[in-house]
Protein backbone atom coordinates (compact mmCIF):
# COMPACT_ATOMS: atom_id res chain seq x y z
CA UNK A 1 0.00 0.00 0.00
CA UNK A 2 1.50 3.43 -1.09
CA UNK A 3 0.67 6.59 1.32
CA UNK A 4 0.08 10.37 -0.24
CA UNK A 5 -0.16 13.08 1.52
CA UNK A 6 -3.11 15.38 -0.27
CA UNK A 7 -3.72 18.87 0.54
CA UNK A 8 -7.70 20.71 0.79
CA UNK A 9 -8.37 23.51 1.69
CA UNK A 10 -4.54 24.41 3.47
CA UNK A 11 -4.81 21.38 5.75
CA UNK A 12 -2.66 18.04 4.97
CA UNK A 13 -4.14 14.49 5.03
CA UNK A 14 -2.01 11.46 4.58
CA UNK A 15 -3.92 9.23 2.46
CA UNK A 16 -3.70 5.00 1.69
CA UNK A 17 -3.88 4.09 -1.87
CA UNK A 18 -3.22 1.18 -3.59
CA UNK A 19 0.62 1.11 -5.46
CA UNK A 20 0.54 2.98 -8.89
CA UNK A 21 -2.52 5.24 -8.12
CA UNK A 22 -1.09 7.82 -6.12
CA UNK A 23 -0.94 10.63 -9.19
CA UNK A 24 -4.58 9.95 -9.07
CA UNK A 25 -5.68 10.47 -5.53
CA UNK A 26 -3.42 13.67 -6.36
CA UNK A 27 -5.39 14.63 -9.11
CA UNK A 28 -9.23 14.20 -7.33
CA UNK A 29 -7.46 15.78 -3.89
CA UNK A 30 -6.96 18.90 -6.54
CA UNK A 31 -10.57 18.90 -7.25
CA UNK A 32 -11.68 18.34 -3.77
CA UNK A 33 -9.43 21.64 -3.07
CA UNK A 34 -10.86 23.49 -5.51
CA UNK A 35 -14.46 23.00 -4.80
CA UNK A 36 -13.52 23.58 -1.17
CA UNK A 37 -11.82 26.82 -2.03
CA UNK A 38 -14.45 28.09 -3.86
CA UNK A 39 -16.68 27.77 -0.85
CA UNK A 40 -14.96 28.96 1.36
CA UNK A 41 -13.28 31.69 -0.47
CA UNK A 42 -9.62 30.93 0.70
CA UNK A 43 -10.78 31.29 4.43
CA UNK A 44 -9.68 28.70 6.91
CA UNK A 45 -12.63 29.34 8.97
CA UNK A 46 -15.35 27.24 7.79
CA UNK A 47 -16.50 23.80 9.96
CA UNK A 48 -15.00 21.05 8.33
CA UNK A 49 -17.82 18.48 8.46
CA UNK A 50 -19.98 21.42 6.96
CA UNK A 51 -17.26 22.28 4.47
CA UNK A 52 -17.20 18.48 3.19
CA UNK A 53 -21.22 17.98 3.17
CA UNK A 54 -21.22 21.38 1.05
CA UNK A 55 -18.04 19.91 -1.04
CA UNK A 56 -20.33 16.10 -1.66
CA UNK A 57 -23.29 18.15 -2.30
CA UNK A 58 -21.97 19.95 -5.34
CA UNK A 59 -19.90 16.90 -6.46
CA UNK A 60 -23.26 15.01 -6.59
CA UNK A 61 -24.88 17.81 -8.51
CA UNK A 62 -22.51 17.96 -10.83
CA UNK A 63 -21.74 14.09 -11.41
CA UNK A 64 -26.43 13.92 -11.32
CA UNK A 65 -26.37 16.41 -14.41
CA UNK A 66 -23.38 14.89 -16.04
CA UNK A 67 -25.12 11.88 -16.25
CA UNK A 68 -28.64 13.11 -16.97
CA UNK A 69 -27.43 14.72 -20.07
CA UNK A 70 -24.92 11.67 -21.09
CA UNK A 71 -28.26 9.58 -20.94
CA UNK A 72 -30.42 12.37 -22.92
CA UNK A 73 -27.94 12.18 -25.70
CA UNK A 74 -27.49 8.59 -25.67
CA UNK A 75 -31.03 8.26 -25.70
CA UNK A 76 -31.50 10.40 -28.67
CA UNK A 77 -28.32 8.47 -30.63
CA UNK A 78 -30.25 5.39 -29.87
CA UNK A 79 -33.83 6.96 -31.35
CA UNK A 80 -31.40 7.69 -34.34
CA UNK A 81 -29.62 4.84 -34.87
CA UNK A 82 -33.09 2.51 -34.68
CA UNK A 83 -34.30 4.51 -37.25
CA UNK A 84 -31.59 4.66 -39.83
CA UNK A 85 -31.71 0.74 -39.32
CA UNK A 86 -35.46 0.49 -40.01
CA UNK A 87 -34.76 2.63 -43.22
CA UNK A 88 -31.97 0.35 -44.37
CA UNK A 89 -34.21 -2.64 -43.38
CA UNK A 90 -36.64 -1.11 -45.86
CA UNK A 91 -34.19 -0.70 -48.23
CA UNK A 92 -32.82 -3.78 -48.46
CA UNK A 93 -35.82 -5.49 -48.38
CA UNK A 94 -37.32 -3.76 -51.71
CA UNK A 95 -33.43 -4.63 -53.15
CA UNK A 96 -34.24 -8.29 -52.30
CA UNK A 97 -37.69 -8.70 -53.82
CA UNK A 98 -36.02 -6.68 -57.05
CA UNK A 99 -33.49 -9.66 -57.40
CA UNK A 100 -35.78 -12.04 -56.91
CA UNK A 101 -38.12 -10.61 -59.31
CA UNK A 102 -34.72 -10.55 -61.77
CA UNK A 103 -34.14 -14.33 -60.52
CA UNK A 104 -37.64 -15.48 -61.47
CA UNK A 105 -37.27 -13.80 -65.04
CA UNK A 106 -34.35 -15.10 -65.86
CA UNK A 107 -35.21 -18.80 -64.83
CA UNK A 108 -38.36 -18.10 -67.01
CA UNK A 109 -36.28 -17.46 -69.60
CA UNK A 110 -33.95 -20.22 -69.13
CA UNK A 111 -36.83 -22.47 -69.21
CA UNK A 112 -37.87 -21.24 -72.87
CA UNK A 113 -35.02 -22.47 -74.02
Amino acid sequence: MAQVTITINSREYAVACEDGQELRIIQLAKILDEKARALTGGSMQVNEGMLLAMVGLMLADELTETKKNGSNSHSEDNNKTLENLCIADKNLAEQIKNLQNKLNLLASELNLL
